[in-house]
């Protein structure tokens, strides 16, 4: 099987573009990304895209098409719908594709309209990735099921209201120097612990913003990187899905999300790496929760040892493992769709050293995008590595 590398990466300014579809949104991102990598449309064989409420927000379905007709690309295309790990779940299919000799150029990711939705719009709309039956005729949103998640890690393992502030602070801080970010703004744990409840224990704060946007990524397998002379120093080399019960009602521990390790373990075997060899993460944190319940599924820290990693320092940008240097979805923002290949394109940034924060991980050579959906139902984490040319 052929290595796998991303020659390219494309992502859009995250936020409100009330004048845009995501269609418009992806064929920037999308461009971007095949210029960044320096191949040909035509040598395109395949778009991979993400999509989670188009139906809802655009009254669009069979985006596939659309979305390969934006890029202006002639290749069969196809949809993934995994909730907010829908690009994730592209991506993973991509990767294996190439390995397989199944295509040598691909383009992967995502785009998702939702701010063109009125608050309770999106909030309906996001609630379809939860047990309809169960959950959603019962009133539960994802505030709220994120709010019971904290509540229960809370009562098994300890943990404070202000151990999250610190998550949230710490993202935000990361955002500050991202132009793709949605808030490029420091807050104080102060203001988070001050800020308006969402779902007790959750706070404004502790929440990511409604966002449009896309990204992007194009995958290559080493051969044609190698004939056609790419600067492609970063390489795929592990990708694992995981999978849990839809309603939280239905599972063991609502304060762990396994579908998550399960997720870690397979892409870990995959490259032939360990939690310990990670110099870096960006993690689904929809929810400041939602970041420590990743960073122990991922074997960063173990099961209720998490939540006091931010406020110690140890994810911070100069800690010793940062994680969501782009911000996160708490601060750089969550269109939906988008996240999954956004999270990898921020490392691959990262990695090769053209981020804004780069400076911060000048040695490292190992990162982890961790991509959830729902409440962590789905769950896809990718291992990228740095490789010699």
């Amino acid at each position: 099987m052929t290595k796998v590398r991303v020659a390219g990466a494309g992502i859009t300014k995250f936020g409100r573009h009330p004048e845009r579809t995501s269609r418009d949104l992806f064929a920037e991102a999308g461009a971007t990304a095949i210029e960044d990598a320096g191949v040909a449309r035509d040598d395109v064989e395949g778009v991979y895209y993400g999509n989670f409420m188009g139906e809802l927000s655009e009254h669009q379905g069979h985006q596939g098409p659309l979305a390969a007709e934006a890029l202006g690309v002639q290749a069969p295309a196809t949809r993934y719908e995994s909730a907010c790990a829908s690009s994730g779940v592209a991506l993973r299919q991509a990767v294996r594709d190439v390995r397989n000799g199944e295509a040598d150029v691909l383009v992967v990711g995502g785009s998702e309209r939702m701010t063109n939705l009125s608050t309770a719009g999106s909030t309906e709309a996001l609630a379809i990735a939860a047990d309809e039956l169960y959950e959603v005729r019962a009133g539960v949103t994802f505030p709220g099921a994120y709010a019971m998640m904290a509540t229960a890690y809370f009562e098994q393992f300890g943990g404070t209201r202000e151990d999250l502030a610190h998550v949230a602070v710490k993202n935000h801080a990361n955002a500050v120097g991202n132009e793709h970010a949605q808030y490029q703004r420091e807050i104080t744990v102060e203001a988070a612990l001050d800020s308006p409840a969402v779902a007790d224990p959750l706070h404004l704060y502790d929440a990511c913003p409604v966002t449009d946007g896309a990204s992007a990524v194009v995958l290559v397998s080493e051969d044609y990187a190698e004939t056609n002379d790419l600067d492609a120093g970063v390489a795929i080399t592990g990708t694992g899905q995981g999978g849990d019960r839809m309603a939280l009602q239905d599972r063991e521990n609502v304060a762990t999300s396994p579908a998550a390790t399960e997720a870690a373990e397979e892409a870990y075997a995959d490259a032939g790496v360990a939690a310990d060899d990670v110099d870096l993460a960006e993690v689904h944190d929809c929810f400041t929760i939602a970041e420590v319940l990743a960073l122990e599924s991922l074997g960063f820290f173990e099961t209720g040892e998490g939540i006091t990693a931010a406020r110690d320092g140890i994810t911070t940008q100069d800690g010793a493992l940062p994680v969501n240097l782009s911000g996160g979805l708490k601060a750089k923002g969550h269109p939906v769709g988008a996240t999954g290949t956004s999270q990898v394109a921020e490392l691959t940034k990262l990695l090769r050293g053209d981020h804004v924060n780069s400076e911060h991980v000048p040695e490292a050579r190992v990162g982890v995008a961790h991509n959830a959906g729902g409440t962590v139902a789905s769950a896809v984490v990718h291992v990228l590595e740095e490789v010699a040319e």
